[in-house]
């Protein structure tokens, strides 16, 4: 066993990190695994952080990016570079193919492997379509900086394209979102805020009643796990800005301009954004050995461990972890940070000797933004606040979660410019191999 002053003195800045610590291997950059990492740091044993991308993505942000409201730079960071103070902490480029318990060891995508003392499985989730025909192919979700790209891409080109037949004729033009969760209507504010500027600031001849913007949802109502109010509030402010929401809707089909539902009615649809569910299948979490919780998840113990897996834990929204009353944490960022960072102490506690400790997880409350000056913020000890104010709050949380003093600075700076105009931003229509539709 690793020896208590060993595990919880820094580590020095030597050139060297000596083979005989400790190793655990962290599978995942998103927010758990960084959370984890940065509680590994300077600390006597060696991390490997392996991602098949080099950079941490803030995901909350995506759907700005894809709204060309902040560019792909601005909601990404190095891992790299995150960790360039700790000495103990590596990362490898890569996809992890396999968990081979057996024989503690992370096989990658290239067939080299990691030997390992813990294994820590942050590989978030993707989207959930349900079986839906055509919904993989041809939707389109919002879980990495690609998808962002790809839906900028798509709703300019379907803007450029609309121009020119404008010139011939009348068009009609229809973007759905589909999932009335914070993602759903976070996307279709914005969405709809694109569709204006684009047409007020950059000359193209569309009637703006010809541009419709839908959220449909399965549910009756918005924002499920907010109050009513803040759901009713949500609704207003987004009908108030163009958009169309319609409940209780069923999607059984998703071509690639269309969307059909389970009434029959179908819709042309220049884009289809998925936001209706996400799941661990098809991640390593979901391959893993045990029991599945909702989406697909690995089930943990209430220390984060995963059934079975002798070193091998789970967190963030790879992880069904228990709620202390029958069910299961939400997947939530601040379920992330606070996961990541609970398991990387357990770790420690089992280097050390010591009994684990179950997760006790502060609830920071949830929030969503409805455009560029309303929000709805749920919080434990305030109640829901709303407007102005419930915007300014989601501005601050975001800002201080973000990674890095750089991409702070720009995103404060173009959300202050915001609010009061709005000023010409990164519409730019980039295909390249991995966006091109």
């Amino acid at each position: 066993m690793l020896r208590r002053d060993m595990a919880t003195s820094p580590v020095s800045r030597s050139p060297r990190v000596p083979v005989e610590w400790p190793h655990v291997v962290i599978v995942g950059g998103g927010f758990a695994g960084v959370s984890a990492a940065r509680q590994l740091a300077n600390r006597r044993v060696r991390v490997t952080i392996v991602d098949r991308h080099n950079f941490h993505t803030f995901l909350p942000l995506l759907y700005q990016v894809a709204t060309a409201g902040l560019e792909p730079a601005d909601v990404a960071y190095p891992i790299r570079t995150i960790f360039g103070h700790a000495d103990n902490i590596g990362f490898r480029h890569a996809t992890v193919a396999d968990l081979d318990r057996a024989r503690r060891v992370v096989v990658l995508d290239d067939k080299s492997e990691l030997v390992y003392d813990h294994v820590i499985v942050t590989t978030g989730a993707t989207a959930s379509y349900f079986d839906i025909p055509g919904a993989a192919r041809h939707a389109l979700p919002l879980y990495s900086l690609a998808d962002a790209r790809r839906l900028r891409n798509r709703l300019l080109l379907a803007l450029e394209e609309a121009d020119v037949a404008a010139e011939r004729s009348s068009v009609a033009l229809n973007f759905v979102v589909v999932g009335g969760g914070p993602t759903g209507v976070e996307t279709a504010g914005a969405l709809s805020e694109l569709v204006g500027i684009v047409i007020r600031r950059d000359g193209l001849h569309l009637e703006p009643s010809t541009v419709r913007v839908v959220l449909v949802d399965l549910a009756a109502r918005l924002l499920t796990a907010f109050p009513e109010s803040a759901a009713r509030y949500a609704k207003r402010e987004l009908e108030s800005m163009g958009v169309e929401v319609e409940f209780g809707r069923s999607v059984v089909e998703v071509g690639p301009r269309s969307i059909r539902f389970a009434d029959g009615e179908s819709w042309a649809a220049a884009a289809v954004v998925w936001a209706a569910g996400v799941t661990a299948a098809g991640t390593l979490a979901g391959r893993l050995e045990g029991p599945r919780g909702p989406g697909g998840r690995a089930v943990v113990g209430g220390d984060l461990r995963v059934e079975g897996g002798a070193g091998v834990w789970a967190a963030g929204d790879a992880a069904a972890i228990p709620d202390g009353a029958g069910g299961y944490l939400p997947q939530l960022a601040p379920v992330a940070i606070q996961s990541g960072r609970h398991a990387a102490r357990q770790v420690l506690a089992v280097l050390e000797g010591r009994a684990t400790e179950p997760l006790r997880y502060r609830d920071k409350g949830i929030m969503a933004t409805i455009g560029r000056r309303a929000a709805v913020a749920k919080l434990p000890h305030a109640g829901v606040i709303r407007g102005t104010v419930g915007w300014l709050a989601w501005l601050g949380l975001h800002l201080w979660y973000l990674v890095g003093f750089r991409n702070k600075l720009r995103v404060m700076i173009n959300w202050t410019w915001r609010y009061f105009d709005w000023p010409s931003g990164p519409r730019l229509i980039v295909a390249d191999a991995e966006t091109a539709d």
